[in-house]
């Protein structure tokens, strides 16, 4: 089963994201269903290894936190491939972040190995932004960088299935954790 864990936006982060991505001028823009800040993606694992990390992740303690963007990035050497935008600094999400990962290896999950740059995907490129597009792109992306979009508070994260489609993912919440605060 392909798997992630994530933290799910309320209503006005997602309507302001919606907006964003509807002035995009390039780009396949991401399902509004389908926005959430990824904590660990745990690619494809068994059934006894969720059911494991699930047991793993109901022992965190974690405070709840408060969440903000400040700005919009892409990733992809040359031409990028994806548009997102930027989580503010948080000390607390980066907390949360190791603990989901710790808890990972606890249950057997091997992740790979990367740098966690919090973000919420907004648009794809494919294969890239075409050179012709890539001058609008960059345009938007500047006249947004001092992009205001509302914070917001985190009192609980998800573990989601992701089914590949012709047309994209169809994400579902296979279960939902509650911080229960700092043990």
């Amino acid at each position: 089963m392909r798997a992630f864990l994530a933290i799910d936006l309320p209503e006005p982060v997602v309507s302001a994201l919606m907006q964003v991505t509807m002035a995009l001028p390039v780009g396949r823009p991401v399902p509004e269903d389908n926005l959430h800040l990824t904590l660990a993606f745990l690619d494809d694992q068994s059934e006894e290894q969720l059911e494991q990390l699930h047991y793993e992740l109901h022992d965190l303690r974690m405070s709840p936190l408060e969440l903000g963007f400040d700005g919009l990035g892409s990733f992809g050497s040359g031409a990028p491939k994806i548009l997102f935008a930027r989580i503010a600094d948080n000390t607390a999400l980066m907390d949360l972040h190791r603990q989901t990962r710790r808890a990972a290896h606890r249950a057997g999950i091997v992740l790979a190995r990367e740098r966690y740059k919090p973000h919420v995907t907004l648009a794809r490129f494919g294969r890239g932004v075409h050179w012709r597009d890539a001058d609008q792109l960059a345009e938007f992306i500047n006249d947004h960088v001092s992009l205001t979009l509302p914070a917001f508070p985190v009192n609980t994260f998800s573990l989601f299935e992701s089914q590949l489609h012709q047309d994209g993912a169809l994400h579902q919440q296979l279960a939902e954790y509650e911080f229960a605060g700092q043990a």
